[in-house]
C-alpha cells in the first residue's frame, strides 16, 4: 500500500479549513468490532483490496487525534503532528498481521508515536546534534518523571530532583537542567478553547471520545492480560539462561547492554545477540501455538 494512495482519499485539516473541523470529520468514522476489523485485515493482506485498508485507516483516525495531543506540550503545530501520526497509522496497517490475534489500535499506537516523535525530533534540531539514546529519553520523559516527583515548578529543579533524574535516565545532571529550561514555557492546556469564541469548547471536547475510550481501554486491558499470561506460560519452553537474556534485553525498563551481558555470561556480544533472537523466535512460536490452542485468534 502506498501511503500517498491512501492519504489522497482522507480528511485533512487542510481541506477541512481548521482543526476543529477535521475532529467533527473524523468523529463519523465508526468504530469496528474485532471481527469486522479482522476481516477487513484479512481482506487487504490477502487480496490487496484497498477500501479495506481504508476502512482500517479511518476507524483509527480519532487515535491518532487522541495521541497527538499528549505531545502538545513541546509547543509544536498539533495540526502537524496529526499529520504525522497518521503516516505512522498507514504504515502501522501495512504492516498489520491480524492472525496475530490483537487488535489493530494496540500495535498502531507504536507507529503512531514513533512518527510523532521523529517529528518533534526533526522540529527540536535534536537529531542534528547526534542525540543518543538516553538523550531522546530524557527529552520525551522529563515530565511524566517530574510529576511522579510532584515537581511543579515553573523555574529550574531543585538540585535533588535533577541529581533523581539524572540517575533513573543515565544523562548527566546538566543535560537535564538545560532540557527542562528548553521546556518550560511550552505548555498548551487541553482546556484552552479552539477558537477565540468561548462557545466553541475546548480541545479535549473534541479529541477525547468516552466511547473510543472505554473501547480502547477495555480491548488494550483484556490483550494486555492475555498476551501476559501467554507469555508467561510460554517463557517455561526456554532455559535459564535464555530466560535471563531476553528479560535483560527486551523485556526490562532498564535494557541491558550486549557488553554488560557479555561479561556476566563470560560469552562474546555477539553469542548473546544470538542467544537473545533465538530465545525470542522461540518465545514468539510458543505464544502463537498457545493462542491458537486457546481459540485466541479468529478463524478465517
Amino acid at each position: 500500500m502506498s501511503t500517498k494512495t491512501i492519504d489522497s482519499n482522507l480528511p485533512s485539516i487542510a481541506l477541512e479549513g481548521s482543526l476543529s473541523n477535521y475532529l467533527t470529520q473524523i468523529k463519523k468514522f465508526p468504530i469496528l468490532s474485532a471481527e469486522e476489523e479482522y476481516m477487513l485485515a484479512k481482506n487487504w493482506r490477502d487480496r490487496g483490496h484497498l477500501k479495506s485498508a481504508h476502512k482500517l485507516v479511518t476507524s483509527h483516525l480519532r487515535l491518532v487525534a487522541k495521541i497527538a495531543m499528549g505531545y502538545r506540550g513541546y509547543g509544536l503545530p498539533i495540526s502537524e503532528m496529526v499529520s504525522e501520526g497518521n503516516i505512522g497509522l498507514m504504515k502501522a496497517v501495512k504492516k498489520f498481521e491480524p492472525n496475530k490475534g490483537f487488535r489493530l489500535a494496540t500495535y498502531a499506537m507504536w507507529w503512531i508515536k514513533a512518527s510523532i516523535q521523529e517529528y518533534v525530533l526533526r522540529s527540536w534540531s535534536l537529531v542534528k546534534m547526534g542525540t543518543t539514546t538516553a538523550q531522546k529519553k530524557l527529552f520525551f520523559n522529563l515530565k511524566k518523571i517530574k510529576n511522579q516527583l510532584s515537581s511543579n515548578s515553573m523555574g529550574d529543579l531543585n538540585d535533588d530532583h535533577v541529581e533523581e533524574i539524572s540517575k533513573r535516565l543515565n544523562v548527566k545532571k546538566d543535560e537535564v537542567v538545560s532540557m527542562n529550561r528548553r521546556l518550560m514555557g511550552k505548555e498548551k492546556s487541553l482546556n484552552d478553547p479552539i477558537k477565540a469564541d468561548e462557545d466553541s469548547g475546548e480541545w479535549q471536547d473534541w479529541v477525547v471520545d468516552d466511547k473510543l475510550d472505554q473501547e480502547l481501554k477495555f480491548s488494550q486491558n483484556q490483550e494486555f492480560n492475555q498476551r501476559k499470561k501467554l507469555m508467561n506460560d510460554s517463557m517455561n519452553i526456554l532455559n535459564p539462561r535464555e530466560r535471563e537474556i531476553l528479560t535483560a534485553r527486551r523485556l526490562s525498563e532498564d535494557i541491558a547492554t550486549l557488553e554488560d551481558l557479555s561479561k556476566k555470561y563470560k560469552v562474546s556480544r555477539e553469542r548473546i545477540r544470538q542467544i537473545e533472537t533465538k530465545a525470542f523466535e522461540k518465545l514468539q512460536k510458543a505464544m502463537l501455538n498457545a493462542a491458537k490452542s486457546n481459540n485466541l485468534l479468529p478463524r478465517n
